[in-house]
This record gives structure tokens, C-alpha cells and sequence, in this order.
């Protein structure tokens, strides 16, 4: 069988690449095709980097991917489409439909917003399509910028966001079969693609790397914020919360919105910027409890993290993080994105018994989503799947 991977682009390392990583694991001599690689914005500024927080590779992971055959589109050689691909986005019919793969029998696609389905593929191979979220700028969730506020910008995305809507429809029924990184994601698939599909959640090897003894619940002292530093993670209402209860928090992750959310910080917020690994284990094992607000996170894979460290969720009930975070069980969920509702969920969390038991409960809840099981649940599918 000849098996071709498909990535929008590599451009920044994150949950999605973590993917496409371990599906080249899988299968490694697979070559991977995408849209583009911009390896400066790929690569760390240092080692010492941590790849997770910054969404920059460190030059160990650098070097993985080069060890790689990657094949990309003509955007490769044009610098300009590369640095604004967001707003250029309405080319990806010409980049996706330049890449032919009709001489493959089986195509896995990694797709998120640049819908990197629309690969030629020709029967009778089969386009297997891991879906990490439909792109969310054309269906109205909340991105990493909050440009939509001005109208110059709504206007023009309005506009090709109508057409891009099409494109995205008719690649999404060329898909033999969809697997879905979380049952939200499956939603979405099913109401703007009406397409069925399988839920397979994603591999969280930092559970694993980042393990460490740590603390008791009782004598850990301060609550913990991790994510890139952007609109949609809604940072900016844990530190609102924490600013009005007087309650230590630890940011890291670095991002567009730092100076703004620096602005607002009391003096009881910490911002901690990129951390290593160790460095990051260490802060996940400190902490009371993380705080999580993304809006309409399709998975999250923050929230798993910390609970492979015993650290229990404060988060916003939106999206995948209510199929990993059990309320009550393994921290508190609230539901509205306001910081009133934050606030009442550290109350509520402050009132929450038998901590040690919750710590325990979080680490057994992380288990369910390690790398192994990913790659035998995928596997089995794939090859469930293969023509005969």
C-alpha cells in the first residue's frame, strides 16, 4: 500500500503537528505533503524553548521534521502568501488543487482551518480525514485575534468567507471517512459537513514527559494559566478573577495579547513567559488547580496535561474540554465566559473535599487520552478501511 500524509502547513508546533508527528511515526515512510514550511517561524529561538507554550519547535523537533521527505505546493517559493496566508486564505482551492495523490491508495489528511482536503485524490484510494476542528473563521468561533471588531475586516472576510464556505462543503464530501479529535469536533462536522465520523481523541504524550512526583493539593499555593497568549484562550478572565479575589496566578505562554493582558494584571499575577519542559512540570505540580477559559475549544489539551500531574481544571464548559474535564470529579466547570462565573468557580473550588482523591481522579481521567492508545485505535481503523 502506498500511504500519503497531508498537513495544512508547518508553520508553528502545536497540537495539530503533535498529530501529524505521531502518524509519521506510524507509518514513516510515508511522505508528508503541505501547503508550505516556514522553518524560521517553525524553529525556537532556543533550545531551552518550551515547543508546547510558544508553539515553537525546539531545534531537536526541528530536525526531526527535516529528517522527513516533505513535499509542498508553489506557495513554498513565495514568501508573501506564506507571512499572510490568513487573509489570503481564499487561494487554498489553487494550492490544494495543484497537489495531485491519485497514484496513492491511501491518503490520512491532518485538517484544520486551511482544509487541506482538497488534495486530488482518485478513486479507488481511500481519503482518510483526521479533522482537528472545521476552519473556525468561517463559521463564526472565536479565533487567536479579535479583528472581526473592525468593519473593514468584516466586510472582506464576510465576502470570502461566503465562497470559502462552498469550497469547504464540497472537499468535505470528497472524504471517504472523517475521524474526529473530540465528540465537539464530531458535532461540527455533522452540521456543516453532514457527514458522520469517528471519535479517536488526540495523543497527549506530555502527560507522560512532563510526569513528576509533586505536591499535595493542601500545599500547593498558587493557580496556573497555560496556553498561547491570544484572544480566543480568553486569558484575560482568569487574571480579572484572580485580580478581584487576591489570588496568586502563574501565566506561561507567550502571544499577541501579552501586553494587553500585562495591562490588567494585578499585583498578584505572574507572567512566566516561554518555560522548558522540567520547568513547566514543575509549575503544573505546584499549582492548585489550572485555569482554563478557551472559548469553543475543539479538544484541549492543556486540561489533560495538567491532570497527568494530579492537577485539577477550573474551566470553561465550551467545546471538548466538558468530555475531559468531569465537574465535581476532576475540577469545576462554569458556563459563562464572563468573570463573575470564573470567580464562582474558584469559590466553588475552594469548597471542594477530599483533595488528595481528587488529585488521583485527575491522573486516572489523563490516562484515557495517552499515545499508545491513539495509535492502536487509528490503526485499527486504517486498516479496517483499506481497500481489499
Amino acid at each position: 500500500m502506498k500511504i500519503a500524509l497531508v498537513h495544512d502547513f508547518l508553520r508553528e508546533y502545536g497540537g495539530a503537528e503533535r498529530v501529524v508527528e505521531t502518524l509519521h511515526e506510524m507509518w514513516p515512510e510515508a511522505p508528508l505533503y503541505t501547503s508550505f514550511v516556514d522553518w524560521p517561524s517553525f524553529a525556537a529561538p532556543s533550545p531551552k524553548r518550551l515547543w508546547r507554550v510558544g508553539d515553537k519547535a525546539p531545534a531537536g523537533k526541528v530536525d526531526l521534521f527535516k529528517s522527513w521527505e516533505i513535499r509542498t505546493s508553489w506557495v513554498q517559493h513565495h514568501w508573501l502568501i506564506k507571512k499572510f496566508i490568513s487573509p489570503l486564505r481564499f487561494l487554498a482551492p489553487l494550492i490544494w488543487g495543484s497537489i495531485d495523490l491519485s497514484g496513492y491508495d491511501v491518503v490520512i489528511s491532518s485538517s484544520g482551518w486551511f482544509m487541506c482536503r482538497g488534495v486530488i485524490v482518485k478513486k479507488p484510494a481511500v481519503h482518510i480525514c483526521y479533522i482537528h476542528h472545521p476552519p473556525r473563521n468561517l463559521y463564526g468561533y472565536a479565533t487567536g485575534s479579535d479583528l472581526q471588531k473592525y468593519w473593514p475586516v468584516r466586510v472582506y472576510a464576510t465576502i470570502i468567507n461566503f465562497f470559502l464556505r462552498h469550497y469547504d462543503f464540497e472537499t468535505a464530501q470528497k472524504v471517504d471517512y472523517f475521524i474526529a479529535n473530540s465528540r465537539e469536533t464530531a458535532r461540527r462536522v455533522k452540521k456543516f459537513y453532514r457527514r458522520e465520523s469517528t471519535v479517536i481523541y488526540p495523543p497527549i504524550t506530555q502527560g507522560s514527559s512532563l510526569r513528576t512526583q509533586g505536591t499535595s493539593l493542601r500545599s500547593r499555593s498558587y493557580f496556573l494559566s497555560v496556553g498561547r497568549l491570544t484572544y480566543s484562550k480568553r486569558v484575560d478572565l482568569a487574571i480579572e478573577a484572580c485580580n478581584k479575589l487576591g489570588l496568586p496566578l502563574k501565566i506561561v505562554g507567550t502571544g499577541k495579547e501579552e501586553a494587553s493582558l500585562r495591562s490588567i494584571a494585578g499585583p498578584t499575577i505572574e507572567f512566566m513567559g516561554s518555560v522548558t519542559d522540567e520547568e513547566l512540570g514543575k509549575l503544573y505540580a505546584g499549582a492548585k488547580a489550572l485555569i482554563f477559559c478557551a472559548l469553543d475549544e475543539d479538544f484541549g489539551m492543556v486540561p489533560v496535561e495538567a491532570m497527568a500531574h494530579g492537577t485539577p481544571v477550573i474551566a470553561l464548559a465550551q467545546g471538548g474540554v466538558k468530555e475531559t474535564v468531569v465537574d465535581g470529579v476532576t475540577g469545576v466547570l462554569f458556563d459563562e465566559p464572563t468573570v463573575e462565573s470564573a470567580m464562582m468557580a474558584l469559590g466553588r473550588f475552594g469548597k471542594l473535599g477530599g483533595l488528595e482523591k481528587l488529585g488521583e481522579n485527575c491522573k486516572k481521567q489523563a490516562e484515557k487520552f495517552g499515545k499508545e492508545r491513539f495509535k492502536k485505535q487509528l490503526r485499527d481503523f486504517v486498516e479496517s478501511r483499506l481497500p481489499r
